[in-house]
């Protein structure tokens, strides 16, 4: 879900460099928290650390790397992960002491690097708790590294891991590894290089002008091996049936009583950002104290130095005020929306139901180019648009993120809009409600299916881990939170700023008035509107749900309406995701979206309308 932001000065390059590495959910950025007091995201999605995080520990500069399960380059993360391990002097890897069979497969490979290496056992409560007992001593020797036991959600073994940081040293290579690796040190310079080269990695070895190896699958055979070995003499699983995380973890996966799961979460989560935030929490923040007391305010304190009626008193309080409309758009309703989307993903992250609701859509999602990792940004784009494009980051390649940014500017209405749009069509009736759903519907799979047919290259497949189902932490939800809506909003704002102050003066110059009688003729004429709604399309370019509101006053029948909302939910992305959609995706790909949705809307609005009216 979410970026990882940078949010440590550049490090002095002369400093120690310790890496945080381990397969995704185990727990690195916990570390990186306590140990550097800046802090990241900590969620049980694989792929939230995206980017490479750096603060420091003591003297020593500290990284935080994407989570991997192997160092290499078959995607993006491993791609960072390894530039920055080749470059370590300690690696403090962090395995996970429930799945030590998948785990150590990344460990080993780290001996063989023979970087000096801590091992940090984490989630050492949890394996207690069901009943694994792992011979730590043994461990450690068969690596020839500390072994530290520690949980470190609870704050235990934290201490002792960054001490042994000290006296970390290389683990013990496989003999066989080493031995290929002694014909390749000369010629590359430094084992874990020479490693990356035997494996094959392209990158590397074209770094250093030599011919990658083929032996990864002989390497990996052996690897694989050393682990089997390793774990059936060290760890001791108790003979029980399924724990009840177990049990409820299988039934988001299943794929009948799945969709009931997603169902009751949807549910769930529209009744906490739905109803909660957008109708309660909104009410308040937006009409009572933003329209309330800090609009009037404002107005008092412009009009003391300027008149309402002038350039820099329309632009400042006016209707399109960059000290009204704007403040009160950006706290007295997105801050609320995006706080309340948050913590619902944060609930969804900590108990480790993201990844079998990503899993249970996979099939869905490949249809239109996607895999399973896209319904976050999906889910997040019917809170936020803009929320979703910034999302896209998680995906794996540069396609599903053109893919994925294109199905959301289209098709996906905001929160915002929905609560008007579901208003206006539950006082028509089910059929009307219906049809307009089943269009959307349509539109969103059309949409994806013609971007991966016209889209070059081929999208990744779903490669997930499925951590265990827990409780989420209310500590770390709310710290999660308040985080992530703080650098939205750190990011989101200047552009809003931007968006109103371009409205301001095109109103003042008189460009509004200009769009709407370009507008108006498309508008009767191609959707059979009438031409006062040329008006709710321009406002819907400026806030989306501002144009849904603006049809509520026209009088149109019924199937007029279901048209006028089709088009308006197909219609350009508000002013804040369009600026969003730039800075993302850059000019070329925003612009190409933008002009797209306007053909599209008007497309399937003219050929419904000629179908219903």
């Amino acid at each position: 879900m979410s970026h990882c932001h940078s949010m440590a000065p550049v490090l002095d390059t002369d400093r120690k460099k310790v890496v945080l590495v381990g397969n995704p959910n185990v727990g690195k950025s916990v570390f990186f928290n306590a140990w550097s007091g800046i802090y990241v995201d900590v969620s049980n999605f694989p792929g939230t650390t995206v980017d490479i995080t750096a603060g420091r520990v003591g003297e020593d500069a500290l990284y935080d790397t994407p989570g991997v399960y192997g160092v290499g380059s078959f995607n993006d993360e491993e791609t960072v992960a390894r530039d920055v391990i080749l470059s370590s002097d300690v690696v403090v890897n962090i395995v996970d002491a429930t799945h030590l069979e998948r785990d150590l497969f990344l460990t080993l490979q780290l001996m063989d690097m023979e970087i000096p290496t801590v091992v940090a056992l984490n989630f050492c409560d949890e394996a207690e708790m069901l009943g694994i007992e792992i011979d730590v001593e043994a461990l450690g020797e068969a690596l020839g590294v500390e072994v530290v036991k520690c949980a470190a959600v609870l704050g235990q073994g934290l201490d002792d891991v960054r001490e042994a940081i000290g006296s970390a040293r290389p683990g013990k290579p496989h003999p066989q590894v080493a031995k290929e690796l002694g014909h390749l040190i000369d010629r590359v310079g430094t084992k874990p290089e020479a490693l990356m080269v035997a494996e094959g990695d392209e990158a590397v070895s074209a770094r250093h002008g030599v011919e990658p190896l083929e032996l990864r699958e002989e390497i990996y055979t052996l690897r694989r091996q050393q682990v089997n070995a390793l774990t059936d003499r060290i760890v001791v699983r108790p003979d029980r049936g399924n724990h009840l995380r177990d049990i409820v973890g299988g039934l988001c996966l299943h794929p009948i009583w799945g969709v009931g799961v997603v169902a009751m979460v949807l549910w769930a989560c529209y009744q906490l950002v739905g109803v909660v935030v957008a109708g309660d929490v909104v009410g308040f923040t937006e009409e009572t104290v933003m329209q309330g007391y800090y609009e009037p305010w404002i107005k008092g304190v412009v009009t003391n130095w300027t008149e309402a009626e002038s350039v820099l008193g329309q632009i400042l309080i006016g209707e399109f005020g960059v000290l009204t409309m704007t403040v009160t758009y950006l706290l007295g309703l997105l801050l609320p929306l995006v706080t309340g989307f948050y913590i619902a993903m944060a609930i969804l992250e900590d108990s480790g139901y993201l990844p079998r609701l990503a899993t249970l859509a996979d099939r869905m999602m490949t249809a239109m180019g996607l895999n399973g990792r896209a319904v976050i940004p999906v889910i997040l784009g019917f809170g936020c648009v803009q929320l979703g494009t910034i999302t896209t980051r998680i995906l794996g390649s540069n396609r599903e993120r053109t893919i994925a940014t294109t199905v959301l500017n289209l098709v996906v209405p905001c929160s915002a809009q929905i609560g008007v749009i579901a208003g206006m069509l539950a006082a028509l009736g089910g059929l009307y409600t219906l049809s307009y759903g089943l269009v959307i519907l349509i539109c969103l799979v059309a949409v994806g299916t013609v971007m991966d047919r016209v889209m070059p290259g081929k999208s990744t497949s779903l490669l997930i881990d499925l951590p265990p189902m827990r409780f989420p932490r209310p500590a770390n939800v709310l710290r999660k939170t308040a985080v992530r809506s703080y650098f939205f909003m750190k990011e989101a704002y200047i552009w809003f700023f931007a968006g109103a102050l371009g409205v301001s003066v095109l109103q003042i110059t008189g460009g509004l008035d200009a769009w709407q009688s370009f507008m108006s003729p498309f508008t009767e004429g191609i959707l059979r509107l009438p031409g006062e709604a040329s008006t709710a399309f321009i406002m819907g370019m400026v806030r989306r749900d501002f144009g849904a509101a603006g049809l509520t006053a026209l009088p149109l029948d019924p199937w007029q309406v279901v048209v006028s909302l089709v088009v308006i939910t197909l219609f350009v992305p508000c002013i804040a995701s369009l600026m969003i959609l730039f800075k993302e995706r850059g000019a070329k790909e925003a612009t190409a979206i933008w002009v797209g949705s306007w053909i599209f809307a008007f497309s399937v609005g003219g050929v419904l309308a000629r179908i219903v009216l």
